[in-house]
């Protein structure tokens, strides 16, 4: 069975690794940003110095990853990465910062979850690049400084407001990444089918756009889906019928809205008269994590329109009540 789970969770990877843009011009979406980025580093390369360290934050799937290879590339440098949580002890970073050569790229995942103390260590890091350590301990205690590369650290996060002040201030490039437009995710899936070598008819990239809640990942999740259903169920090539008919096995809904997402706004219309209702009841009610819920899955809820966030509670809007189908009694979302 974990022989099973290790080689779909393979295949995913190696997935993601060939549909993964290598460079700007693949990349779509996020203009602004992107633009902004190529400027940035050509003035880097022209002055042969390392790249400011940038922070990327957004929700999760939008292309933080693929963004941080691309400034690599593009800088013509080598990146090493590794996660927030993983980073546990001083040594650990240090490890890595020796390692570096020059204008080398360090890109850390889930930045937010770092060890505050080897927060403390990456900040002069970031600033004079060198790093304190202290040997040995007691009377004998000393603090040896080390001189490392000068190189760019890419900072990912999920949840920016979870960062100190201090290093975030440290960043001297901040971009927020955005939810992609359907034309755009259209896009996206046409060009990953035809990396793919499969068949797909306009109409069905657009369906799958439509229900992948504005993520290129989603949208290329869904589509090795649709294009399993296609190879089983169907002659191969994705059209319309097969489209449609994968999506509705997979519990997508025409507006990319899942199991849980419907599942979180039943409860909190049949159940709690569609609120203002705590989010520990609501993972109660759904049996599902608040974390999760309030990472995951509210946020696309709320940009949509479906869920609104109050002083004193989650709250279904009317848009809600009319995707499930409910009538909206005049009691409910009443004071009084």
């Amino acid at each position: 069975m974990n022989e099973e789970l290790d080689h779909e969770e393979n295949e995913s990877e190696d997935f993601e690794q060939v549909l993964r843009p290598k460079g700007f011009i693949d990349f779509q979406g996020q203009h602004k940003i992107v633009e902004n980025l190529k400027v940035f580093i050509q003035a880097a390369r022209e002055r042969e110095d390392a790249l400011d360290h940038v922070l990327l934050h957004g929700p999760p799937g939008l292309g933080k990853t693929t963004l941080s290879y691309i400034i690599a590339n593009e800088l013509d440098v080598n990146i090493f990465t590794t996660s927030g949580p993983v980073l546990d002890k001083p040594a650990d970073l240090a490890g890595l910062l020796t390692n570096l050569d020059d204008r080398d790229v360090l890109f850390i995942d889930e930045i937010h979850r770092l060890n505050p103390i080897v927060e403390e260590y990456l900040y002069s890091a970031m600033e004079d690049y060198q790093i304190d350590i202290m040997i040995e301990s007691g009377p004998n205690a000393r603090s040896v400084q080390i001189k490392i590369n000068p190189f760019t650290l890419i900072g990912a996060t999920t949840r920016s407001g979870l960062l100190t002040a201090p290093l975030r201030a440290r960043f001297g490039i901040t971009s927020r990444l955005e939810y992609y437009k359907k034309p755009l995710l259209s896009e996206i899936i046409n060009r990953s089918s035809s990396i793919l070598d499969v068949s797909i008819t306009k109409d069905s990239s657009l369906e799958i756009a439509g229900r992948s809640r504005g993520t290129p990942r989603i949208a290329n999740a869904l589509l090795r889906r649709v294009r399993d259903f296609a190879q089983v169920k169907g002659n191969g090539n994705i059209d319309q019928k097969i489209t449609k008919y994968s999506l509705d096995a997979l519990n997508v809904d025409e507006n990319g809205l899942d199991e849980m997402d419907n599942r979180i706004l039943s409860a909190i219309i049949d159940k709690f008269k569609g609120g203002p209702v705590g989010l520990t009841t609501i993972s109660t009610a759904v049996g599902e994590q608040s974390g999760t819920i309030e990472e995951v899955y509210e946020p696309y809820l709320i940009q949509e329109g479906y869920l609104m966030r109050t002083s004193r509670g989650r709250q279904a809007t009317d848009k809600a009540f009319l995707h499930l189908g409910r009538l909206k009694s005049p009691d409910q979302n009443s004071l009084f």
